[in-house]
């Protein structure tokens, strides 16, 4: 797909296409158990839902990746930026929040508007191996490789362009990533790919006197 082209085929999701992916989820999760959401990116800082425990995970399978195209809040269909995405294969840290079993219905709902705007994240079981030990099935959203936001695989030089130039109505993209990489600096976790990844869009920005 070429660069011009990224994402500008973007259908919003529709709230009774959303509502049944949620109660989807609800129908294979026990009514008498918490429920646990995983989160990689903006989740680890802005989590927008009530819940009654945090802390840190590992899930295997997936791993952490700019693999979605984004022409509203980190880019603009004229300057595509990228956002994060668990892609296939590999693991990732990240922080796990367990929600009470009786606001499951309500905080999965705001989860999935902030979310599922688009149908390119899908919301999966996994599970996450906490750091004191135990282990529980999560909610977490990985990419849709069908979907037409889906990068594939991207050139390193031309990932470190979008990120460094891209901004939209949330911001410039960089400082997403620059957040993402603080976020697990404040919970003593690391991502040497998206770290080497910064220090590139560093050096491009200053290279090219973006502030």
């Amino acid at each position: 797909m070429a660069m011009s082209q990224a994402g500008n085929q973007m259908r919003f999701m529709e709230d009774h296409e959303r509502q049944a992916i949620v109660d989807k989820m609800l129908a294979t999760k026990a009514p008498d158990k918490s429920l646990w959401v995983f989160g990689y990116g903006s989740l680890m800082w802005n989590p927008a839902i009530h819940f009654t425990a945090r802390t840190t995970g590992q899930i295997f399978g997936h791993h952490r990746r700019f693999c979605l195209w984004s022409t509203l809040g980190r880019g603009s269909p004229k300057n595509p930026g990228l956002m994060l995405a668990l892609d296939r294969g590999g693991s990732c840290h990240g922080v796990a929040y367990e929600v009470a079993p009786t606001a499951a219905p309500t905080e999965l709902d705001i989860l999935f508007r902030r979310e599922l705007m688009t149908s390119a994240y899908r919301p999966i079981w996994t599970r996450v191996h906490l750091h004191d030990g135990q282990v529980h099935r999560a909610i977490t959203f990985v990419i849709d490789p069908d979907h037409d936001r889906y990068t594939h695989h991207l050139e390193e030089h031309t990932t470190v362009k979008l990120i460094a130039e891209s901004k939209g109505t949330l911001g410039r993209c960089s400082d997403y990533l620059y957040d993402t990489l603080t976020a697990l600096d404040n919970e003593g976790l690391s991502d040497k790919r998206l770290s080497k990844l910064a220090d590139l869009v560093r050096c491009h920005q200053k290279q090219n006197g973006i502030d």
